[in-house]
């Protein structure tokens, strides 16, 4: 490696900082990973998908598709050793390539900061809600009281600005104190926390619960359930539960030290996310088993079914409130990284870190307030995918985002790194062990993911 790259390495750390650890690193990118998705999409969607068979399924699409993009994005941020924009400028010089490949840069850090306008929002009901739940509100109430509560919710927008704001001057305050201070601090003790959390519901599950149901419901495997819906849900899942194609895994890369092997951090992190997103679903199913509900996905098995469950069962405020913090801290650790790109590249413009943080989160709250207005004042209703939704601009910016924006991200990224990156700045990069591992690598993220992402985008863009 030539002094001149050491000199901006060493500019770029004195600038920015670095991760003090692999573990470090691993913690965070695990905690950028894990979010919401893991708690209530994957365990639904294995078991209405053929539990077992799914998994399966889910966990080849990981190894073709989420850990090989996941390495190339940190490849990129490590070897580009700025905020993505100015990454891919520098990795753009060095591969004599298109200048049009800086929209990889540009939609990574547009798209974290649109999803953090509307994450934070649901991240402020998930706050509402350990109040709610420690206070009691929903003991021993019939199921149409407590769904009414959670519709007088996102009814009032006072309230919703309220939380919105909480939770966004908790993202803030982390960001404001780097990656030393701010983002390690956090992710320290976030991260153990949350997995205590999780051991500590498990536990619940297992000796109160109807944990033999949640097991069935993820587990047993049934292929005929498998459909060419099934596979398009777990490619998607794969690529989009690892916070691929929306700059935040680049930049955490960016602050990856040099003598850090790439592949022995990525594994962890897909090892982690899974782990919780599995370990969320025997916690959760057996919940509401137990209690005779159904196990619908999205916002409402969260802020309605398990709530009906907390309420009926004994212990339900301390575990319910225990369930919600769980929840929170996932959400929180997600968060923090989502505008991380937008403020770093604010910083290489000669802003101090605190105005950077505090500029992008005012704006970031203020584009909030459009998700806020979507589920009262502001509601309207458009068709997408022959699919009528309803809550206005919450659902057109989750579209252009989730559907849109991100895949189109990780396919460029996959492109960038397999076709255009010098094969020698890839090689030292990913110092594979193997010829067997980079042949997996080199196929994966040449033909394997771009194609597959292309068909997940497709084939929810034409609807199913």
């Amino acid at each position: 490696m030539s002094d001149s790259t050491n000199d901006n390495d060493t500019n770029f750390v004195a600038q920015h900082g670095q991760w003090s650890s692999r573990w470090m690193f691993i913690m965070a990118a695990t905690g950028s990973a894990v979010g919401l998705g893991n708690i209530w999409k994957f365990p639904y969607m294995a078991g209405k998908s053929g539990g077992g068979a799914f998994v399966i399924v889910y966990l080849i699409c990981i190894a073709l598709i989420g850990l090989p993009v996941l390495m190339a994005e940190i490849s990129l941020g490590r070897r580009g050793r700025q905020s993505p924009i100015n990454a891919m400028k520098n990795l753009i010089a060095e591969a004599k390539a298109n200048k049009f490949w800086v929209a990889i840069g540009w939609s990574g850090m547009l798209a974290g900061f649109l999803i953090l306008s509307y994450y934070s929002v649901i991240a402020g009901w998930a706050l509402v809600y350990i109040f709610k739940t420690a206070l009691g509100d929903f003991a021993g109430l019939p199921a149409d009281q407590i769904q009414g509560q959670f519709a007088a919710l996102v009814a009032d927008p006072f309230q919703l600005i309220i939380w919105h704001s909480v939770f966004m001057l908790m993202v803030m305050i982390v960001l404001a104190r780097g990656v030393e201070r701010g983002l390690e601090v956090a992710v320290r003790y976030l991260m153990p926390a949350l997995m205590a959390l999780l051991v500590m519901l498990l536990y619940y599950a297992v000796t109160q619960a109807d944990f033999q149901a949640g097991v069935d419901f993820l587990f047993v495997a049934d292929f005929s359930q498998l459909t060419f819906g099934s596979f398009i849900s777990a490619m998607g899942h794969a690529f989009f539960t690892l916070s691929l194609g929306m700059g935040a895994i680049m930049v955490y890369g960016a602050y990856l030290p040099k003598n850090i092997n790439i592949i022995s951090a990525a594994v962890p992190i897909v090892v982690a996310d899974t782990l919780v997103a599995i370990l969320a679903g025997l916690i959760i199913f057996p919940i509401v088993f137990a209690n005779g509900l159904e196990p619908a996905a999205g916002p409402s098995l969260i802020f309605e079914t398990l709530p009906i469950a907390f309420g009926q069962m004994p212990g339900g405020t301390f575990w319910g409130t225990i369930f919600f913090v769980l929840l929170v801290f996932a959400a929180w650790t997600s968060a923090i990284s989502l505008v991380e790109p937008a403020i770093a590249w604010i910083v290489e413009k000669g802003w101090s870190r605190t105005v950077s943080v505090y500029a992008v989160g005012m704006l970031t709250w203020l584009f909030g307030l459009l998700t806020v207005f979507s589920f009262n004042d502001w509601a309207f209703e458009f068709e997408f995918a022959g699919l009528v939704k309803s809550n206005g601009f919450f659902d057109a910016i989750d579209i252009l985002t989730s559907i849109i924006m991100l895949p189109i991200g990780g396919i460029l990224i996959a492109i960038f790194c397999g076709w255009i990156m010098p094969r020698a700045a890839i090689k030292e990069e990913l110092a594979l062990s193997s010829s067997r591992v980079e042949k997996w690598w080199g196929v994966s993220v040449r033909y394997v993911a771009p194609i597959g992402v292309s068909i997940v985008m497709i084939y929810l863009i034409l609807g199913n």
